[in-house]
């Protein structure tokens, strides 16, 4: 069975979906915002909180790219949201006092070493990293869970990661993912998880999510997926590239109870449950006499039917089987007919 553990957390098939409020760089540096919405996320119920390391100058060099998303370079955006290590020691402390799980990408070999100092519980790993074979290895070293996204990247691509996490035995997770912000929802394609689930049979999966809903991940839960992550702000309103995809504390909290109920609702088999005795006893139709029937005479449709309550002994599906034979008795109008008053 795909399981892995992060912290005290178990997350495969067997238990509910471990949904992840990804607050990234939401606080744009801002030790204070960070903290607001580790608190809206435990107010509506949610056990994971992700946050983004970025030690800059070991992440990237100096340069001029604007990502999609954003109207400046993702060296000026970087530089100016990257929290202090102390800071994301605090932030690790405070979130784990509240009994949550304190998650945090890193993008550099420099932020998987300040994590692994810091003691996190299991990594996660972005899209861009997916194929970022030595920092993979590097992180993989740990041998803690790892949850590796795979936007931008193919089954061939993915299988180079696997193969590096399986090599150091670490137990791990895929997030299928759309590197699109926001992600339309034809280009969501759910269907790739069931390609993951075939390819990556010892893989927990779930779904990382840039569109404008939950209807993706609601979707994503009724095809097996154990993980849901999408960014997270305590308010709409606030600057920042990835705010216009983040969920609010309303949204995140209509995530967490949608995708338990969907949780609950999958499986099973197609049987009569004991519990819907009280309303089979209503619902089902039994056969009856429409008049009075003396003994011997023969049963037809003009003397017997189908009706209501379903408490009878003969139910409907019998009707035809009853057709031609003959009463052994007496049988009042309106009687919920027994197989004693038929003859064989």
């Amino acid at each position: 069975m795909r399981e892995i553990t992060i912290g005290n957390r178990k997350v495969g098939p067997n238990h509910p979906p471990l949904v992840i409020a990804e607050i990234g760089i939401n606080h744009e540096g801002s030790f204070e915002k960070a903290i607001q919405m580790v608190d809206d996320a435990f107010e509506v119920g949610c056990e994971c909180v992700k946050f983004q390391t970025h030690v800059v100058h070991d992440e990237m060099v100096p340069n001029n790219v604007i990502p999609g998303n954003a109207e400046e370079s993702i060296w000026d955006i970087m530089s100016r949201c990257a929290l202090s290590k102390e800071e994301e020691y605090r932030l690790k402390e405070y979130t784990e006092s509240k009994g949550m799980i304190f998650l945090s990408t890193p993008f550099s070999r420099a932020a998987a070493v300040q994590l692994e100092e810091m003691g996190v519980v299991a990594y996660k790993i972005g899209s861009g990293e997916c194929n970022n074979y030595p920092l993979v290895e590097h992180i993989a070293r740990y041998r803690k869970p790892i949850i590796l996204s795979t936007g931008m990247n193919d089954i061939n691509s993915i299988k180079k990661s696997v193969d590096i996490l399986r090599k150091y035995n670490t137990p791990y997770a895929l997030l299928h993912c759309t590197s699109i912000y926001p992600t339309p929802y034809d280009k969501v394609r759910l269907g790739a998880l069931e390609e993951l689930r075939d390819t990556f049979p010892d893989a927990v999966l779930g779904l990382s999510d840039h569109s404008l809903s939950n209807y993706p991940s609601f979707g994503a839960v009724a095809l097996g997926a154990s993980i849901l992550e999408r960014h997270f702000t305590s308010d709409k309103n606030w600057p920042g590239p990835d705010i216009p995809i983040s969920m609010d504390p309303k949204e995140l909290k209509e995530l967490i109870e949608g995708s338990f109920a969907i949780f609950q609702a999958i499986g099973g088999r197609k049987e009569i449950l004991e519990a819907e005795q009280p309303t089979i006893n209503f619902a089902y139709a039994c056969v009856v006499t429409l008049r009075d029937i003396e003994a011997g005479e023969e049963l037809t449709m003009e003397n017997i039917w189908v009706k209501r309550p379903g408490t009878g002994e003969i139910k409907a599906e019998h009707f035809n089987s009853l057709l031609g034979k003959k009463a052994t008795t007496n049988i009042k109008k309106d009687e919920q007919v027994r197989w004693e008053y038929i003859s064989e």
